[in-house]
C-alpha cells in the first residue's frame, strides 16, 4: 500500500546555469524564509543549534494520526470492527423473529376459500393505455393547489416549476418505471441559502416526498424522482439489512446497533480528506454531506482520522474498500452522536526528515551519527522545555502569488473589485505553458494550466460558459465568481451582474469565503506574536491576557456580567445555534488583562497567555503590545485598518475576533537519528504496513488475505532498512553508496497547532519542504 514509485532525486538548488530556463535559480531555503517573513513568522523561542533536512520528500515520511478528545490515538488496526458484528447479530435476531411470526400467522389463519374462476379479458389497446396515463398525469397536476404553484414559481421560475410538476405527474402516471427512467432536472443558480432551504422543504411537502432535491456545489439544485423506498413513508427495513425483513428503519432499529451514526477510521495516502469522501459518496449514491469529521488532514502524507456517517450500514461502507486507491476504511462502530469540526484533541505526528545536515559535520559515518545525536538531543531538550511560538503556518496564506491575506485585507477595506480581480489572477508562466507546452521553463500541473486558460478566456471575452468549461472543478472560488459575474439576460444578452462584486464574493462557499479574512487575522496575529516575544521573551508582564475560564481559581476579581454577543462574527468562535446545545455566551471565550501583582506572582506562565485575533468583541493587551496592534494594522502593509473598528455592514467581513495561545508545547516527544543509503527507502511503517505485518506474524490468513487484497496494484511492502543486505547498499559500479542521515520525530500537538511551525523551531528553519515536480504557475 505504501510503496511509492521511485522518483528522481529532488533538485534543491535549482537547475544548472546551462539549462534552458527563463526563471532565476531556485533557492528553497531563501524562498521559504521570504514566505515566512511575509507571513509574519520571524522569531524563535530558543537559541539551540539547528540542522538542515528535507520534509515530505516521500509522502510516507509524514504520518498523522488523529487524537480524540479523550486522548485516544486513532490507528487503522482492523478492517472490520464491532459494527459489522452488530449488524449480523441484529439481522439474525430479526430473521428469527420474522420466521416465528410467519409460523404463528400460518397456524392461526383459516383455510382460504378456493378462488372463483375469473373470465380472461383482452389487454387494453395501446391507445387506451396512453389515454389512461394522460388522465393520471392531468389528475396529478390538478392536485397541486395554486398557492403551492406560486411558491414554486417564486423559487424556481416559471419554466423550471413547469418541468418539476411534469416530472412529478409522469412518476404518478408511470409508477412502474425506475427512478432513472424518469430523468432529472437542474435549477438555475440560487445564491440565497434561505431560498435553497425553502426549496428543499416545499418540494418535499408539495409532492409528498416523491421528488428529491439536492444542492450542487455551484448552488444549483438537482431534482429527480425519489427512490422507490422513499416514495412510501411506511416502508421499513432494518438498517444495513438491504430490505431482507420488515424491522423498523427508524431510531429504535438503529439504537439496537448502537446509534444512528456509523463511526469509522479513514486511512489515506497522498489524498485530501474530501477527495476520498466524495468518492465514497459517489459509490454509495449519497450526498457527501452525510459524512462528518473533526478536522481535515494534509494531502501529502499518510493520515488516519475518524469519520461519521448518518444512517449508513457498516457492510455498505466496507464494500467500498476494494474500489479505493490509496485509502482504506476500518474500525466501524455505531454511535449515538456524529462528529463535528473540532471534536478532537489534536494529532500525533511521526515525521521523517531526510538528507539531514549538521553544523561541523565531518569525519567517518559513525562520527557523523554521534554528532547528529548530540545536536538533535540538545535541540529536542530545549524544544520540549521552551515550546514554540504558536504561529499560523504558511498553508494558511495560500500557494498563489497573491496570498489569501492580501485578498482578505481588501475585503475588509471594502475594495471588493480588487479582491475579485486578485482571486481571478493567474501566472503568466502558466498561460505561456498552455500556449507553448514544449517551451515551458518549469513543470506546471495540468490543472494550473487549465485554470490560467479559463481565467484568460473570461478576462478577454467575458464568456462564462467557455471559461467554466475549461476551469477544473476544484477551483471553487473562481467557479463561483465567474458564474455570478457572467450571468446573462436571455432577452438582451447583457451581463446583469458584471459589477456586482459583493454578490460575486457572496457566491463563494462560506467556509472558503471566510478563509480570506481569517488569513488577514492570522497575519496580524503572527506579526504581533513575534513582536511580543522580542519585547518580553518568556516573561509574564502586566497587561498580558489570559482566558477567564481557564483561571477562575486564580482570579482576584469579580467577573462582570457577560455582554450580549453579536452572532454575525467569527464562525469558529460563535457557532450557529443549531450547531450546539450551549449558549453563545458560554461558547465564546473571554479574556482579561493581568495586574502587575498577578504578573509577578508566579501563578502564570507564558503558556497561559493568549493574543487576540483582531475583531470588534475582543480585548487587546493593556501593555505596549496593545499599541502595536494599532500601529501595525494602521500601516500600509497592515491595510490601514483600525483594530477597534472591525464592524462592517457585510456580516461575513464583520469580525468579532477570537483568542489564540501565544505558545505551544509538544507532548509525547520522541526522536531517532537513522542512517540510510537509498533515497527511496521507507524508514517508518504506516498503519497498513503494521496491520499486514501483524497478520503475517500471527498467521492470520483471513486478516492477511483481506488486507493484501485491498492493496490492489500497490503490490507488497517496500523493504525496510532492517531487511536490507550489504548488497543493497552497493551502486552499479560496485562502490559503496554514501551514507545519509534521517531524523525521525514523533510528537503530539493540539488541534490548532501547526507541525510545520514546530519543525521550524526545532531545526531553526533548517528544514525545507519537498518541492513538487509541478510547482510552476503558483508562487512567483
Amino acid at each position: 500500500m505504501s510503496d511509492e514509485q521511485p522518483r528522481k532525486k529532488v533538485r534543491l538548488t535549482g537547475p544548472d546555469d546551462t539549462a534552458s530556463t527563463s526563471l532565476p535559480e531556485f533557492d528553497p531555503v531563501a524562498a521559504q524564509l521570504e514566505q515566512e517573513k511575509n507571513a509574519g513568522i520571524t522569531v524563535f523561542a530558543s537559541q539551540a543549534a539547528g540542522f538542515g533536512g528535507l520534509v515530505k520528500k516521500r509522502y510516507t515520511d509524514f504520518l498523522v494520526n488523529e487524537i480524540s478528545t479523550s486522548g485516544t490515538v486513532y490507528h487503522l488496526d482492523e478492517l472490520t470492527g464491532p459494527a459489522i458484528k452488530a449488524v449480523k447479530k441484529v439481522e439474525k435476531e430479526a430473521e428469527a423473529e420474522e420466521k416465528e411470526a410467519q409460523a404463528a400467522e400460518k397456524e392461526k389463519a383459516p383455510e382460504a376459500p378456493k378462488p372463483e374462476p375469473v373470465a380472461v379479458t383482452e389487454a387494453p389497446k395501446q391507445d387506451n393505455a396512453e389515454t389512461a396515463i394522460k388522465e393520471r398525469m392531468e389528475e396529478a397536476l390538478a392536485s397541486i393547489v395554486p398557492a403551492d404553484m406560486d411558491i414554486l414559481k417564486n423559487i424556481f421560475g416559471e419554466k423550471t416549476t413547469s418541468d418539476i410538476c411534469n416530472l412529478y405527474a409522469k412518476s404518478i402516471a408511470r409508477p412502474e418505471r425506475k427512478t432513472r427512467d424518469h430523468g432529472s432536472l437542474q435549477s438555475e443558480v440560487i445564491g440565497d441559502k434561505q431560498m435553497r432551504t425553502d426549496a428543499h422543504i416545499n418540494v418535499r411537502r408539495i409532492f409528498n416526498g416523491r421528488v428529491d432535491t439536492m444542492t450542487n456545489d455551484d448552488n444549483t439544485i438537482a431534482i429527480k424522482i425519489a427512490a422507490a423506498a422513499n416514495n412510501h413513508p411506511n416502508a421499513r427495513a432494518l438498517p444495513g439489512s438491504k430490505g431482507k425483513n420488515n424491522r423498523p428503519k427508524g431510531k429504535v432499529g438503529w439504537d439496537e446497533l448502537g446509534g444512528e451514526h456509523l463511526h469509522f477510521t479513514l486511512y489515506k495516502e497522498n489524498k485530501d480528506t474530501m477527495e476520498v469522501l466524495y468518492w465514497i459518496a459517489s459509490q454509495l449514491k449519497l450526498h457527501v454531506k452525510n459524512f462528518q469529521f473533526a478536522g481535515t488532514k494534509d494531502r501529502r502524507g499518510v493520515t488516519v482520522q475518524r469519520v461519521s456517517a448518518y444512517r449508513i450500514a457498516a457492510d455498505r461502507l466496507q464494500g467500498v474498500n476494494p474500489t479505493l486507491r490509496q485509502a482504506r476504511l476500518g474500525g466501524f462502530k455505531y454511535m449515538p452522536q456524529g462528529l463535528d469540526l473540532g471534536d478532537l484533541y489534536g494529532n500525533e505526528f511521526t515525521i521523517t526528515l531526510r538528507e539531514c545536515t549538521f553544523p561541523g559535520q565531518q569525519g567517518d559515518a559513525a562520527a557523523q551519527v554521534e554528532l547528529a545525536k548530540k545536536i538533535v538531543g540538545d535541540a529536542v531538550s530545549q524544544f520540549q522545555e521552551r515550546g514554540f511560538i504558536n504561529y499560523y503556518g504558511l498553508q494558511r496564506f495560500g500557494t498563489f502569488a497573491i496570498s489569501t491575506d492580501t485578498i482578505g485585507r481588501k475585503m475588509l477595506r471594502g475594495d471588493l473589485e480588487s479582491a475579485v480581480e486578485d482571486i481571478l489572477s493567474f501566472s503568466p508562466e502558466a498561460l505561456a505553458a498552455a500556449d507553448n507546452p514544449d517551451q515551458a521553463s518549469t513543470k506546471i500541473s495540468h490543472d494550473d494550466i487549465a485554470r490560467a486558460e479559463a481565467l484568460h478566456i473570461w478576462k478577454t471575452t467575458k464568456k462564462s460558459g467557455a471559461a467554466l468549461d475549461k476551469l477544473p472543478r476544484r477551483f471553487q472560488a473562481e467557479n463561483a465568481l465567474i458564474r455570478h459575474l457572467g450571468w446573462v439576460d436571455r432577452k438582451s444578452g447583457d451581463l446583469l451582474r458584471a459589477k456586482d462584486w459583493q454578490g460575486a464574493l457572496q457566491n463563494i462557499p462560506r467556509n472558503l469565503r471566510l478563509m480570506y479574512v481569517h488569513a488577514y487575522q492570522s497575519l496580524v496575529w503572527n506579526t504581533v506574536a513575534g513582536r511580543r516575544y522580542e519585547l518580553y521573551g518568556n516573561k509574564v508582564v502586566a497587561g498580558d491576557l489570559v482566558l477567564v475560564h481557564e483561571h477562575k481559581d486564580k482570579e482576584a476579581y469579580k467577573q462582570e456580567d457577560e455582554e450580549t454577543i453579536d452572532d454575525a462574527g467569527e464562525i469558529i468562535v460563535r457557532p450557529a445555534a443549531h450547531d450546539t446545545a450551549t449558549s453563545l455566551e458560554d461558547k465564546f471565550e473571554r479574556a482579561r488583562a493581568l495586574t502587575p501583582e498577578e504578573a509577578a506572582s508566579g501563578k502564570y506562565t507564558i503558556f497561559d497567555l493568549v493574543l487576540p485575533l483582531p475583531g470588534f468583541d475582543v480585548m487587546y493587551p493593556s501593555n505596549e503590545l496593545g499599541a502595536f496592534y494599532a500601529e501595525y494594522m494602521g500601516s500600509e502593509v497592515g491595510g490601514k485598518l483600525n483594530p477597534r473598528d472591525m464592524r462592517r455592514k457585510w456580516k461575513d467581513v464583520s469580525l468579532s475576533g477570537s483568542y489564540r495561545k501565544l505558545m505551544a508545547k509538544p507532548q509525547g516527544l520522541d526522536w531517532e537519528v537513522k542512517p540510510y543509503f537509498q533515497d527511496d527507502e521507507q524508514l517508518i511503517q504506516t498503519d497498513l504496513d503494521k496491520l499486514i505485518a501483524k497478520a503475517k506474524e500471527e498467521g492470520n490468513a483471513d486478516a492477511l488475505g483481506g488486507a493484501e487484497a485491498l492493496l490492489g496494484s500497490d503490490k507488497s511492502l517496500e523493504k525496510s532498512l532492517d531487511d536490507k543486505t550489504q548488497e543493497d547498499t552497493k551502486m552499479a559500479d560496485g562502490t559503496e553508496e554514501q551514507q545519509k542521515l534521517a531524523v525521525i520525530i514523533k510528537m503530539q500537538l493540539g488541534s490548532s497547532q501547526y507541525a510545520t511551525m514546530a519543525l521550524r523551531e526545532l531545526t531553526k528553519g533548517g528544514v525545507t519542504a519537498f518541492r513538487p515536480d509541478f510547482q510552476g504557475g503558483r508562487l512567483s
